[in-house]
């Protein structure tokens, strides 16, 4: 039982379920719990547990918070989008035809609606210490970037590599984080005939630490 926030969680649940126009039956039936309880709870005859006060938040994308104290507005959840977690990116597959997924990653909708995004798990140390081996990196996909972006680039058809990329008139150069790496420089004319394509930016980096 819950010894705070009865008095409103009968009123905000109330609210909220009239809001929705949800007869009592149809939200106790997607709730998963007795009709009766439902009432019983708007009544205050009788409190949620921790577990249900956590699905009534989830069902109406609210926060718990908001459920048991007296604020003006309800307080949304932050929404994700799963994304997938590749283990490489090969030429000439589209990224949503590749199925090498290995894992899924979330993002908010706000990151999401800046455009499409894949995750990348790091293979290799060129980019430490700032990225390391099975690092997962989110990144943005578009076909150019800023000068000084780390991206994600396919040289000549092979697996992509993660570098950061320093534009110059002449040409454009890959830099590892490493000092044990040297940078690598193309002129315009092998980034046409290799060819050397940009498909995405590194916009964030997760890491495990198990």
């Amino acid at each position: 039982m819950l010894a705070k926030g009865g008095d409103f969680i009968l009123k905000r649940l109330s609210e909220l379920r009239k809001a929705h126009n949800l007869s009592q039956k149809t939200l106790a039936e997607n709730l998963k719990i007795a009709q009766n309880t439902l009432s019983q709870y708007e009544t205050g005859k009788r409190e949620p547990d921790l577990e249900t006060l956590q699905a009534i938040a989830s069902y109406f994308d609210v926060s718990v918070d908001y459920l048991l104290n007296e604020m003006d507005n309800p307080t949304p959840r932050k929404k994700s989008i799963k994304i997938p977690v590749l283990g490489r990116v090969q030429a000439g597959i589209p990224i949503e035809a590749i199925e090498e997924i290995i894992d899924y990653e979330e993002i908010t909708e706000e990151m999401a609606r800046k455009g499409e995004h894949f995750a990348l798990k790091i293979k290799g140390n060129s980019m430490e210490p700032q990225i390391s081996d099975n690092d997962v990196v989110i990144v943005r996909k578009c076909s150019d970037c800023e000068s000084g972006s780390i991206a994600v680039v396919l040289v000549n058809g092979e697996d992509a590599t993660v570098k950061r990329i320093k534009k110059r008139p002449e040409g454009v150069m890959l830099i590892p984080a490493n000092p044990a790496y040297e940078a690598m420089f193309y002129t315009n004319e092998e980034i046409a005939s290799l060819p050397l394509v940009i498909i995405g930016k590194v916009v964030e980096q997760r890491r495990s630490w198990e």
